[in-house]
C-alpha cells in the first residue's frame, strides 16, 4: 500500500468511526492534526446530521483548504422531505477542496460488498445479516436512540444470520471479556447473536488514500 501524508488534510467524520480513525492515528498512518467528529447515530436525525456536518466542515476549513469527509453516501443520509437531496449534494455545496470517501456506509468502508457476501456465507451460511462496526457496540445508545424493544423486534430477528461486527481493532472481543453482562443484554435486546469478525483496515486505508490523492493533486 502506497504511503501518503494527511498532514495538510482535515478529516470530518461520523463519530461512529472514531475507533478506527484513532487506531490509524496511533499506528502512524493518519497524520492529520485536525479530525472532527459528528455525534454517532445521526442517520436517524437528518436535520441535525446536516447541521453538524456543515459546521464541522466549516471548522475544518479554518485549518486547511483540503477536507476529507468520512460519511457514507447511500444510507447515512436519507432525506424523506427532500428525496433528491443527498449526501453528495451537501458535499458539493461546500465548494472545492471538500471530498467524501467513496462508500455507501461505514460497514462498506471496512468491507466491500463482495467481502461482506463472502463473510456472510462463511459465518451465516448466506442467511441475512445485520452488519455493524465496533462503533455500533460502543455508541449503542446513540446509534439506536429512540429504539425500544418493539422496534428492535421489528428489525433484528429477520436477520437470521445474526449481527456480524466487522472488527479490525479487536474492540468487540475485549468488550465481551470486560463487560459480558452488557454484551449479553445487547444481544438479547436485538434477539440475535452478535458475532465479531476480524478484518483488516486495508480497504479503509485505500479509500482514504484515494481521496487524499485527489485533494493533494
Amino acid at each position: 500500500m502506497s504511503s501518503i501524508s494527511f498532514a495538510d488534510i482535515a478529516i470530518v467524520s461520523c463519530g461512529t468511526l472514531s475507533l478506527e480513525l484513532n487506531f490509524l492515528k496511533e499506528q502512524g498512518f493518519l497524520d492529520s492534526s485536525h479530525i472532527y467528529y459528528t455525534t454517532p447515530g445521526l442517520h436517524q436525525d437528518i436535520p441535525e446530521l446536516e447541521r453538524q456536518l456543515v459546521s464541522r466542515i466549516n471548522k475544518a476549513k479554518t485549518k486547511t483548504d483540503k477536507v476529507l469527509v468520512i460519511y457514507g453516501g447511500k444510507f447515512c443520509y436519507v432525506n424523506v422531505d427532500e428525496p433528491q437531496r443527498r449526501m453528495q449534494t451537501i458535499i458539493q455545496e461546500q465548494g472545492p477542496g471538500v471530498v467524501r470517501i467513496d462508500a455507501t456506509h461505514c460497514m462498506d468502508m471496512l468491507a466491500g460488498e463482495d467481502e461482506r457476501d463472502r463473510i456472510a456465507q462463511e459465518v451465516a451460511g448466506g442467511e441475512p445479516v445485520w452488519w455493524m462496526t465496533p462503533g455500533w457496540i460502543k455508541f449503542r445508545r446513540q446509534v439506536f436512540a429512540g429504539w425500544d424493544k418493539g422496534i428492535a423486534n421489528e428489525n433484528f430477528p429477520k436477520h437470521t444470520g445474526g449481527a456480524i461486527v466487522l472488527d479490525a481493532i479487536g474492540y468487540t472481543e475485549k468488550y465481551m471479556e470486560e463487560k459480558p453482562e452488557e454484551f449479553l443484554e445487547y444481544s438479547d435486546w436485538m434477539g440475535i447473536p452478535i458475532i465479531p469478525y476480524a478484518i483488516t483496515l486495508d480497504r479503509f486505508k485505500n479509500l482514504l488514500i484515494q481521496q487524499a490523492k485527489i485533494l493533494l493533486g
